[in-house]
């Protein structure tokens, strides 16, 4: 007789179903694990033994196999311990066979027999809601789990618990969903002194979600405006907070199970690798650019990072998607994120400040800025020059509008987006739309059609450029309430694209 239960094993964002089946025989006392486990998973069999001699279960002097099925996918983790365990309580009859099979189990055992929390809880849950069956896996995790709705999600603290329920001696509550976390306090806008421009441009960027870069000497506040970017974004609505959850909960960096309402801010230090930015390494896991999903990703210090890391995100930021593909290996994570960069006019800092330029100008900023090449460059829809802010400025009281006062005209400017695009959920922003479609949302007035088409031909934009100044235009007006694109629009949207030292 060949007892069974289910777990899942994980690719990418999507956990896919794994029957685990126990055959006990008669033979050679031995406790084998067949289908393609990883070192982790054929350590089980040494917990799991302990766990069960803890609760005074005794392993029969026969052969035990677990066959974890399908055979030819990879199962990694220690999430399958749980899962072994009750297949194999179910093979000796301690538990009922359709309690162990009618449910999804994963968790991690320690040698007491105690359950472990694992991560990857949030889309185990999905997988067993699509199955019609329970999730059972340790209390740690059961908070993220219950956040889906369709599945029962049952938490253990031990094995004896998962005993004692399954054969109704003491059954198990199900769990509730965590806390929604509420965006902590972010710094204020007002607080930057001055850069009246650069922040318009933030509220641009963070209205259509397009993709901003910013150039300055050491010390005019890139990084301070950057980080106050994570204040004028709004909540992610509760689609966006479940998928951007779902790749945190594979990272364990869900708090106490719960889901945050608040947008991922990203800044990885430019000594990161290409796995670590773009994905991969041991079992292809998510990179900043996908725990960045429906976030910002800010990368300070931009020509610094690696060149091969740079050119990798120029694909993601077209399709809003990620194919990491391996030998053993091909996953596909979502990566729909918002590109903040800064970066120094120069290797030295100072090309613009003619009391500090460097003696090697120009080509000490074209060799730096060079870095960047030209097809990245052309996907950032704003750029800007921050320039440095003089003493006398800085004993200024704060000059322009809060974060707060902010954060109401890019909701309202979003809100219009999401009532525009209602029809096509694979559109949420403007920075999304494209083809046959823009032409119809972004098209300028005759006066604005003609500033544009004249600018496109003297300063040789690609078309990649004009459609990206298109839809900055349509972001300008929906800021101002406007439903038609008009010549001022077109004209700032160009301002943003033509400049001086990262025009390119």
């Amino acid at each position: 007789m060949v007892a069974r239960a289910h777990t899942v094993a994980f690719q990418g964002v999507e956990a896919r179903p794994v029957e685990v089946q126990c055959a006990v025989s008669p033979g050679l006392p031995a406790f084998s694990i067949v289908g393609l486990p990883d070192k982790a998973v054929s350590e089980a069999r040494d917990r799991v033994r302990s766990a069960l001699s803890a609760m005074a279960i005794a392993l029969p002097s026969k052969r035990i196999t677990i066959n974890l099925s399908p055979a030819d996918l990879p199962k990694e983790g220690s999430h399958f311990d749980l899962p072994i365990a009750v297949a194999l309580l179910s093979a000796l009859d301690i538990i009922p066979a359709d309690a162990a099979e009618g449910a999804v189990a994963l968790g991690e055992l320690s040698l007491d027999g105690s359950l472990v929390p694992v991560v990857g809880a949030l889309p185990a849950a999905m997988t067993a809601a699509s199955e019609c069956r329970a999730l059972l896996c340790p209390c740690g995790s059961s908070a993220e789990a219950a956040w889906v709705d369709a599945a029962q999600v049952i938490g253990a603290a031990t094995l004896g618990d998962v005993v004692r329920h399954f054969s109704g001696q003491a059954p198990l509550q199900a769990a509730q969903p965590g806390e929604v976390l509420l965006p902590p306090g972010s710094r204020d806008l007002r607080d930057v002194k001055g850069q009246e421009r650069a922040k318009r441009a933030l509220e641009i960027a963070a209205a259509g979600r397009h993709h901003l870069i910013m150039t300055g000497t050491p010390g005019s506040g890139k990084s301070m405006l950057a980080s106050r970017l994570p204040g004028i974004l709004p909540a992610l609505s509760p689609v966006e907070a479940l998928e951007t959850s779902m790749i945190h909960s594979l990272c364990g960096l869900l708090d106490e199970g719960g889901i945050s309402r608040a947008r991922p801010f990203r800044e990885p230090h430019h000594t990161a690798s290409m796995a670590a930015i773009v994905g991969g390494g041991k079992g292809a896991k998510p990179g900043e650019i996908s725990l960045a999903h429906n976030g910002v990703l800010f990368m300070d210090e931009l020509p610094e990072f690696p060149r091969t890391v740079l050119e990798t995100l120029r694909q993601p930021i077209e399709t809003g998607e990620v194919m990491i593909a391996r030998a053993n290996a091909h996953v596909k994570y979502p990566c729909r994120f918002m590109l903040v960069a800064a970066a120094n006019p120069c290797k030295c800092g100072y090309l613009t400040e003619p009391a500090r330029a460097c003696s090697r100008a120009p080509g000490c900023g074209e060799d730096y800025l060079g870095r960047i090449s030209g097809p990245l460059m052309d996907r950032f829809d704003l750029r800007i020059e921050v320039p440095p802010v003089s003493f006398t400025d800085l004993d200024l009281p704060p000059s322009g509008d809060s974060s707060a006062t902010v954060a109401a005209r890019v909701e309202r400017a979003r809100a219009v987006q999401a009532d525009r695009f209602s029809g096509s959920p694979a559109i949420r922003q403007n920075a999304d739309v494209e083809g046959s479609q823009l032409e119809e949302i972004a098209a300028p007035d005759a006066e604005g059609k003609a500033l544009l088409l004249q600018a496109a031909e003297r300063f040789g934009l690609s078309a990649r450029a004009f459609h990206r100044i298109l839809r900055v235009a349509r972001t300008i007006a929906d800021l101002d309430g406007e439903p038609d694109i008009r010549r001022p629009h077109i004209a700032e949207a160009l301002s943003y694209r033509i400049s001086a030292n990262v025009a390119g």
